[in-house]
């Protein structure tokens, strides 16, 4: 009996075009406020409450995965969550284009010379958006943990995370608490419920997984000789990005120093251009990784500009891209053993209690200064598990209402 490979195709998920995986990752690309962990809600109630693209527990087997590799992991669950839709490369190509194209094209219009938005109101937008992660982290936690931490064991997997996420801090101890939750889930949950049927249908095959990882580990080591030995400028800068997103555990934030050793002391972009260029890639929708296009833009030796941009945001984010397409094809035929499916039990109840953890800090202690913005939040969190409304529309309401507060006054 051999083992089911690229021709099975049990629990295959319904296909849409990869115009459709586009639009539908557009219009998160547009309203996906809040970093990445905000993402991930956003994700969790479009892609699997609304739309049922995957269930709960294959959405967080596939948030745990991309969190154990490099680079952005909200990017990179899009992207499978593309190709599964999709059917192929096309349609994980699409949903990174609609979800990351949005931000980048504005950070780079920014960078080119558009105006800032400066004083009181733009600043009170800026913290309501802040508060859109509140409620939008706040609803994927509740929702998360109603279905994936629904007995003591995994309640008490979660809790640890939490403690471990807290007190080691940064993505190592992101990390450690999945590696942890993954092994006492061996111990503890060995009783979770049936196994998954068949495979999630991500159509990757092990051929091209193989062909995807030794792509990565070649232009890692080959991008540093070829730069050495040309000294083109244009080389320079893919290498330095392609690094930076090959190096980085937990994305979003991890990337900012790594980036700015790279790109600041070599006189490239100002510290200055850098700081204010952090700034605004926390103000736009869509993945932090988008910053890149705006430190290509900016800087001073050519390629810069349009040219600069697209450089080095197809160079920071192709080496998570290529990890993640290459882990898959074998992830999805380990996920499938008993042993491996206690581990994931773990895993995901662990994932539950990193974004508990998350909840508080950055995204409750950065937004919620104030009884007002506990109100607020509070009213959109209400909005969207009780209301079921829309998250664009919690954006918007929250955005206004952020608005309104510096005219209001205290």
């Amino acid at each position: 009996m051999t083992a089911p490979d690229d021709a099975e195709t049990a629990a295959q998920p319904s296909r849409a075009s990869p115009a459709e995986v586009a639009w539908v990752f557009l219009k998160l690309g547009l309203t996906s406020f809040g970093g990445p962990i905000a993402h991930l809600g956003y994700f969790r109630d479009e892609l699997v409450a609304r739309r049922k693209w995957i269930d709960e527990a294959g959405y967080a087997d596939l948030v745990a995965l991309c969190q154990f590799l490099p680079g952005p992991a909200s990017s990179q669950v899009g992207f499978a969550l593309g190709l599964l839709r999709g059917g192929g490369l096309l349609g994980g190509l699409a949903a990174w284009c609609g979800f990351t194209l949005p931000s980048a094209g504005l950070l780079c219009l920014l960078a080119l010379g558009a105006g800032v938005l400066a004083g009181p109101v733009a600043e009170g937008v800026l913290h309501g958006l802040k508060l859109v992660a509140v409620a939008v982290v706040a609803q994927a936690v509740w929702g998360m943990a109603r279905s994936l931490t629904p007995d003591r064991e995994r309640a008490a997997i979660a809790l640890a995370a939490v403690a471990v996420a807290v007190f080691a801090g940064g993505s190592l101890g992101q990390i450690g608490a999945i590696a942890l939750g993954a092994v006492a889930g061996l111990r503890l949950c060995r009783d979770g419920g049936p196994a998954p049927a068949g495979r999630l249908g991500l159509p990757v095959s092990r051929r091209g997984g193989a062909i995807a990882l030794a792509l990565f580990a070649a232009i890692f080591l080959a991008a540093p000789a070829l730069t050495a030995a040309t000294g083109s400028q244009g080389l320079a800068l893919f290498d330095a990005f392609y690094r930076s997103g090959a190096l980085v555990f937990g994305g979003g934030h991890v990337v900012l120093p790594l980036l700015q050793a790279e790109v600041v002391p070599p006189g490239w972009v100002s510290n200055a251009a850098f700081l204010e260029g952090y700034g605004l890639a926390q103000a736009v929708p869509g993945p932090l990784f988008t910053f890149a296009a705006w430190l290509g833009a900016m800087m001073g030796p050519a390629p810069n500009g349009v040219a600069g941009a697209a450089v080095a945001l197809a160079a920071i984010f192709l080496p998570g891209l290529l990890l993640l397409y290459g882990a898959l094809p074998f992830w999805d035929a380990l996920r499938r053993r008993p042993g491996a499916q206690s581990a994931m039990r773990g895993a995901n109840a662990a994932v539950v209690g990193i974004l508990g953890a998350a909840l508080y800090s950055p995204v409750w202690t950065s937004a919620v200064l104030a009884p007002s913005d506990f109100a607020l939040a509070l009213a959109g969190f209400l909005a969207l598990t009780v209301w079921k409304a829309p998250p664009w529309t919690v954006v918007l309401g929250l955005a206004a209402a952020g608005a309104a507060l510096p005219l209001i006054g205290p």
